[in-house]
């Protein structure tokens, strides 16, 4: 199994392309189920969870595409194009071996149960950071007249005379049933309502595609989202937005070795609250011409407060980021995780690395500064793995961060990017 290996010390300074969204590509290649005509995706990003969606597409019959890797330099990559064709449907299973590997998997049930009139689709996998219920995607569903069995550990659904319109409201915000049931509501009869919708950019970006195809959509990146069914969808090109996380994670880093590096594509739209909180500890973030720069101005860095919440409230995929770059504030700081459960399992690694942290139930206590030392750890998550890279960067010593195929599932060519801004990093094969 291959390892990260860092020597600390060294400030990231230059420039750093920020790839197209993960969390934004999922759903729109799963969108390709709902038409017959040809969709095409530019700016995709190159990571181990865009594998697994294209190896679970290609065994429902879709035909797919790809227009080469197209590099810019060391700094990182300037997307490549997918192209997806679903002309025939030729299965409406989704089998557990290959949506065991990533929870975003479940989102071919919508399309599949719209188009098809059925579908039959594993419950899902992924990072082990909570429960994650389906629970919201099935009484979505249920509300435009799917029948829904669970066995074996599948979800079968049926809808033998179509999908019909509903106001649905979600009882709390889930981003993936939001996405599920607005694709699905594409192709019901009548109108859908999906009230307490989540407002993430991502369901914006999937809600321009969509319409792109020929969806009629209004109120998507607001809570409150209204599609009109149409008859049929049509082929369209679609660019996939900048990946707000993986921008937030180098800018941290940035921030956290006192560098100065400009992030090319970041979209600072989409990433407020983060500046906001990087601003606060003590950090100078400003547009520039296709990007941000984020600078590490002062000597110290400020602790401060944080609480996840839905957007556009702070991301919980940046948390454990922050929690990194809180050990090196002066003071005490305090991050509460009201999202996933069991999202803190990076900081026994932390601590490892000399990180004073106290866990009160959702609160996380980090006292700062640390003076971290160079450890091996263990990656638990996606997230908690960049997390650890980005300790390594200011830890005396050496760093290795095992388990690392979890950060290929979302971070597009992570070492290069950070070596080619003067990070000691390297990958080492097993």
């Amino acid at each position: 199994m291959d390892r990260i290996r860092i020597r600390g010390g060294a400030k990231l300074e230059g420039r750093i392309r920020i790839g197209g969204a993960k969390n934004a590509a999922l759903p729109l290649m799963a969108a390709s189920l709902l038409t017959s005509g040809r969709l095409t995706l530019a700016n995709l990003p190159h990571l181990a969870d865009i594998a697994t969606m294209t190896h679970l597409l290609a065994q429902h019959g879709v035909l797919i595409g790809m227009d080469g890797d197209i590099h810019t330099g060391p700094e990182g990559q300037a997307g490549r194009t997918l192209t997806l064709s679903a002309r025939t449907v030729t299965s409406t299973t989704a089998p557990y071996d290959l949506v065991r590997k990533m929870r975003a998997s479940v989102l071919v049930l919508g399309p599949l149960l719209a188009r098809c009139g059925e579908a039959v689709v594993s419950l899902p996998g992924g990072c082990a950071i909570g429960t994650r219920p389906v629970n919201l995607h099935l009484s979505g569903l249920e509300q435009l007249g799917a029948e829904i069995e669970l066995e074996r550990g599948y979800i079968k659904a049926r809808a033998a005379k179509g999908l019909a319109g509903a106001e649905i409201v979600f009882p709390a915000v889930s981003v993936g049933a939001t996405e599920n049931l607005m694709m699905a509501a594409c192709l019901a009869r009548g109108q859908t309502v999906l009230d307490n919708a989540a407002c993430e950019p991502e369901i914006a970006d999937l809600a321009d595609c969509l319409i792109a195809m020929g969806a009629r959509i209004t109120g998507a990146g607001t809570s409150r989202i209204m599609i009109d069914g149409v008859g049929s969808l049509h082929g369209a090109h679609h660019p996939i937005m900048a990946d707000r996380i993986e921008a937030g994670t180098f800018a941290t880093a940035a921030v956290m070795t006192g560098g100065d590096v400009q992030l090319d594509g970041a979209e600072a739209g989409t990433m407020t609250a983060v500046m906001a909180a990087l601003a606060r500890t003590g950090a100078s973030i400003t547009r520039v011409d296709g990007g941000l720069r984020v600078v590490r101005d002062a000597n110290r860095l400020e602790p401060i407060t944080l609480e996840t919440s839905p957007y556009p409230g702070f991301p919980t995929d940046m948390q454990a980021q922050f929690m990194a770059l809180m050990c090196e504030a002066e003071g005490e700081s305090a991050i509460t995780e009201t999202i996933f459960e069991n999202r803190f399992m990076h900081v026994p690694e932390l601590m490892r690395m000399g990180a004073d942290i106290e866990l009160q139930g959702s609160k996380a206590i980090i006292r700062g500064p640390a003076r971290l030392r160079g450890a091996p750890v263990m990656a638990t998550d996606l997230r908690a793995s960049v997390s650890l890279v980005i300790a390594g960067l200011v830890a005396e010593g050496e760093t290795t961060v095992n388990r690392v195929y979890h950060l290929d599932r979302g971070y597009e060519r992570l070492v290069e990017k950070l070596a080619a801004c003067g990070a000691e990093i390297e990958r080492l094969a097993s």
